[in-house]
């Protein structure tokens, strides 16, 4: 199992915008071959700044994902919205803490 974190900065005045394109796109993500779940959190100190968090069955899964025809299309409309550079990670657990 991959997790995927991605941080993504806005424009102040294109957050909506991209609530909304988020909003028209998370079921299509969440039904993609491998993807088992799909979050969307915004940061409590800056508005600007959200994160996805999804889980993947697999590398591979999470690839084709990024070469999809959905990504490529989702990608190029959220980029326009961008006031910073996005970052990712791929993570998988390694050690699970004691409760």
């Amino acid at each position: 199992m991959i997790k995927r974190i991605v941080k993504l900065t806005f424009h102040p005045d294109k957050i909506q915008d991209f609530e909304t394109l988020f909003e028209g796109v998370k079921h299509r993500i969440r039904s993609f071959p491998g993807c088992e779940h799909l979050e969307l959190w915004h940061d409590e100190r800056d508005p600007r700044i959200f994160f996805t968090y999804s889980f993947w069955q697999s590398l591979q899964d999470l690839e084709n994902y990024r070469h999809s025809d959905l990504f490529q299309s989702t990608w190029k409309d959220t980029k326009a919205l961008f006031d910073g550079r996005p970052e990712a990670w791929s993570v998988k657990l390694v050690n699970q803490a004691d409760q």
